[in-house]
């Protein structure tokens, strides 16, 4: 029981990470990037009771300045691939749901996110 709550609290704190990578991909997380994710975690996400695991993970984040934009991103990648079977179709979607309702938040979506979010697509086209 212990190892699947871990390996379920990490799937979020990834999700968590990448979207903080996404809102931070220009250098800058405007608040209406965090609302966005916010209210999109409590529409789409809230199906498991860990999902706030998301925004905790992305909070946690632009609090500290722990980490770049990139280096999140990467994190992220490199879990999906080594975790192929959570991805399923359904996960992907919205993943990328998710990914471009915070980039189009903030005066549509820059040249920084637009290459993450093309990206990401392509990664998960991949698994």
């Amino acid at each position: 029981m212990k190892n699947k709550q871990d390996s379920t609290t990490l799937f979020y704190k990834n999700l968590g990470e990448l979207f903080y990578a996404i809102a931070n991909a220009d250098g800058v997380v405007e608040a209406t990037e965090i609302e966005t994710l916010k209210m999109v975690v409590k529409q789409a996400w809230l199906h498991s009771n860990n999902a706030n695991i998301i925004v905790d993970m992305f909070d946690w984040l632009h609090d500290t300045k722990a980490h770049e934009a990139e280096v999140c991103f990467d994190n992220f990648l490199s879990y999906m691939t080594t975790n192929k079977v959570l991805f399923t179709p359904k996960t992907k979607a919205l993943v990328l749901q998710t990914a471009n309702a915070i980039a189009s938040r903030f005066s549509g979506r820059n040249k920084s996110e637009l290459i993450l979010l093309a990206k990401l697509d392509i990664e998960l086209k991949k698994i």
